[in-house]
C-alpha cells in the first residue's frame, strides 16, 4: 500500500457464500474458497492481501459447506474474522451486504473470495481510497482493462468517462473495462434494500441512473479464477511474477 494514502475503512466483506458451479467438480466437496491456487486457499490470497493493507476486520459470509469453510477460518488471527451466516438462506450479493451491514462500518470494502491480484504501483485498496469521494459516490468499484485481466475471454463490463463515472456495456458491444470483485461501498447504496436475496446490480442500476456509481482503473494484473482450467496458468503467473 502507498504509504501516503490512508485506507478509507478499516473493515471489508468478503463473499464466500456461493456454490461455485463454474468450479466443478473441485466444489463437489469443498467450498470454493477452499480450493486451493499456487499453494494455499483462494479465500487466503484475498485475506492475505486484507492483512498486507491494514485492514483490520474481514465480515465473512457463509452458506455452502459452511461447517468447513469457518473451521479454516478460525485458524486466522489476522484479520479479525467475523461470521455472517446465511446457512439458512443464500442472500446472493446484495441481499448479503444488507445482512451484514450492521458489522460494517461506512464506507467498507467489498470483495469476492476467490480474488487473485498482483498490485500495480498503487496497491487495490490505496487506489480505491485515493479516489473515494463520500459526497459524490455510492460505490467505486475497482476496474481492470482487458490487457490487465488474466484468464478472462468476456466482453467487459462498464465505460467509464475522463471522471470515473460509469454506464453498462451496451448489449452487442464490447466495453473496455472488468470489474475486479473488489469495490468500496457507502451505506447510502444499501438504503430501501429489498427483502430476501437478490443481487448487487439492483442498487449498482439505481446508483447508475443517479449518477454515484464511479470506477477507478487498477494498474496491477488480475486473475480471473472461475473455472479448474484457469488454475494452472494463474499458478504459472505467480509463479513469475
Amino acid at each position: 500500500m502507498s504509504a501516503e494514502v490512508k485506507l478509507a475503512s478499516d473493515t471489508a466483506m468478503v463473499m464466500a457464500a456461493g456454490f461455485g458451479k463454474r468450479m466443478r467438480p473441485l466444489t463437489a466437496s469443498t467450498p470454493k474458497p477452499l480450493v486451493r491456487v499456487a499453494g494455499k486457499p483462494l479465500v487466503d490470497h484475498t485475506l492475505d492481501r486484507l492483512t498486507e493493507a491494514g485492514i483490520e476486520k474481514a465480515v465473512v459470509n457463509v452458506h455452502y459447506l459452511a461447517d468447513a469453510l469457518e473451521a479454516h477460518l478460525e485458524e486466522r488471527e489476522r484479520p479479525r474474522i467475523v461470521i455472517s451466516d446465511e446457512r439458512d438462506e443464500l442472500l446472493e450479493t446484495g441481499g448479503g451486504m444488507v445482512k451484514a451491514q450492521g458489522q460494517l462500518p461506512d464506507p467498507f470494502f467489498c470483495l469476492n473470495s476467490d480474488n487473485i491480484w498482483v498490485d500495480g504501483p498503487r496497491g487495490a485498496f490505496a487506489e480505491l481510497s485515493a479516489r473515494w469521494d463520500t459526497d459524490r459516490m455510492d460505490a467505486l468499484l475497482l476496474l481492470v482493462p482487458h490487457k490487465g485481466a488474466a484468464n478472462y475471454d468476456g466482453r467487459g463490463d462498464f465505460n467509464m468517462n475522463p471522471m470515473g463515472l460509469l454506464s453498462r456495456r451496451r448489449p452487442g458491444r464490447i466495453a473496455p473495462f472488468i470489474f475486479t470483485g473488489i469495490q468500496l461501498v457507502s451505506h447510502r447504496l444499501l438504503r430501501d434494500a429489498p427483502e430476501g436475496k437478490f443481487s448487487t446490480n439492483i442498487f449498482w442500476n439505481r446508483a447508475l441512473g443517479e449518477g454515484r456509481l464511479f470506477g477507478v482503473a487498477f494498474g496491477g494484473r488480475w486473475h480471473e479464477v472461475g473455472t479448474p482450467q484457469a488454475i494452472a496458468p494463474t499458478e504459472a503467473a505467480l509463479a513469475s511474477s
